[in-house]
């Protein structure tokens, strides 16, 4: 037997709906995925917490076992699968499995954001394979195409919708005009979204996302620290409508883009609700659906778009980078890991470019409009569109800004909320994709 009819020998850290569909396709595939790889996979464990656990999965019992630590320290293994989620356990198993000579494919973008340079260094030292596909998109196709198929480009800025969940909500927000809590009631009647949403609607899963995002396009290391965050949890029916009425829907998007300072590069990250125009091809995402949108400087615009969450799609990301690094451990190589040799410093959220809609509640009165209009020009935030809507006591005023800075716009809106003629500023949100 040469050294490509060896069998490869896999084992899967978890048997959820991710891991079970991973262990299903590698049994019922297997003739054809050692057709792609070059040599048979063996499927030769599965960690569980509860070996009493009733599951639909046709492999042999004695596969098995609650003592994942044992099953990745074998030394036999040449791909482990870490599908368990969460921070610990999994990161110690990560690393151990790659100490034992093992390849290494997770969906965990938690793990990744909080100890990917660890990770990957210890990956580096084992001079093995950490493929991570579908920590980002689920089914989407996004890091390889960042890491190889764009690695003699520029990127310069990435826009993703990459958690379903709150894509969802604010499709259902948008399209059937329900409030934030019907449309995740919904969600959660679906399986869209978990009983604790959290994660998702606080835009922590999205900025794990951003922070993988940020480091694939610009080859610096960021975590989830770096990342500025803002969930969905505060966008009204009102601000909704008022993006509808400027021709704009409102979206959960992570933007990742590097700038040019009179200090040299920066890269920047943040999560955040915004309007998108209806022009811009991300507008056109819905339900639960994701899209990672690319601004590079050869290939122009390229958008990637698929479902982001579910067990088939993410197993069929799993099985992707499993034949990849199959692939390699058959050739007795490995892949190409994390690139952080830009070592880009930090741009501060404060620091960020981009336009802003505002509702601003007003006294109906003659000189408003020059006292609001000052306290814009005072900070250098020059006013795009101005609009008033009703009388009296239902006045307010409907800005959208030029492009102006985020913390000149932050100190604009904090010194409009003392002036005497301004009631509230109910509603503040940045607009993204547009001209």
């Amino acid at each position: 037997m040469n050294a490509h009819d060896r069998p490869l020998r896999v084992a899967l850290l978890g048997c959820g709906v991710v891991g079970t569909e991973v262990a299903r396709r590698l049994t019922r595939d297997a003739d054809e995925l050692a057709q792609r790889v070059g040599a048979p996979l063996e499927l030769v464990g599965i960690a569980v917490r509860n070996l009493d656990t009733p599951r639909d999965l046709d492999v042999p019992a004695e596969l098995f076992t609650d003592d994942a630590a044992a099953l990745v320290r074998r030394g036999d293994l040449d791909i482990v699968v870490e599908v368990v989620g969460g921070i610990e356990p999994a990161g110690d198993l990560i690393r151990a499995a790659l100490e034992h000579g093992a390849s290494v494919v997770t969906a965990n973008k938690a793990l990744l954001a909080d100890q990917g340079a660890d990770l990957f260094e210890a990956a580096d030292k084992a001079q093995r394979d950490l493929s991570f596909e579908a920590a980002i998109a689920g089914a989407i196709p996004i890091v390889r195409p960042l890491r190889e198929s764009l690695a003699g480009d520029r990127i310069r800025r990435v826009l993703g919708i990459v958690n379903g969940t709150t894509n969802y909500i604010l499709d259902q927000m948008t399209t059937l005009g329900q409030t934030f809590d019907e449309a995740l009631a919904e969600a959660q009647r679906l399986g869209y979204a978990e009983a604790d949403p959290t994660a998702d609607v606080e835009g922590h899963d999205a900025a794990a996302k951003a922070a993988l995002l940020a480091g694939l396009a610009f080859h610096t290391h960021l975590t989830l620290d770096d990342v500025h965050c803002e969930g969905i949890t505060s966008v009204t029916a009102d601000a909704v409508q008022s993006a509808a009425e400027m021709g704009s829907v409102v979206k959960l998007l992570a933007i990742c883009e590097q700038i040019d300072t009179p200090d040299g590069p920066a890269v920047g990250a943040r999560v955040h609700p915004a309007m998108v125009p209806l022009s811009h091809p991300l507008a056109s995402v819905r339900g639960a659906y994701n899209a990672v949108f690319v601004e590079s400087e050869a290939a122009g615009e390229l958008m990637f778009y698929g479902p982001g969450a579910g067990g088939a799609p993410t197993a069929s990301a799993v099985l992707g980078d499993i034949v990849s690094a199959a692939r390699n451990r058959a050739s007795d190589v490995f892949g190409p890991g994390e690139t952080s040799h830009a070592d880009v410093r930090l741009l501060p959220i404060g620091s960020a470019h981009t336009q802003y809609h505002l509702v601003i509640e007003v006294d109906d009165r003659a000189g408003v409009l020059a006292i609001i209009a000052q306290e814009f020009a005072r900070f250098g935030v020059s006013i795009k569109t101005l609009r008033q809507e009703g009388l009296g006591s239902d006045a307010r005023l409907i800005i959208v800004t030029h492009e102006a800075e985020d913390a000149s716009l932050a100190a604009t809106v904090e010194i409009l909320r003392g002036l005497e003629v301004v009631r509230d500023v109910s509603s503040v949100m940045r607009v993204e994709g547009g001209s």
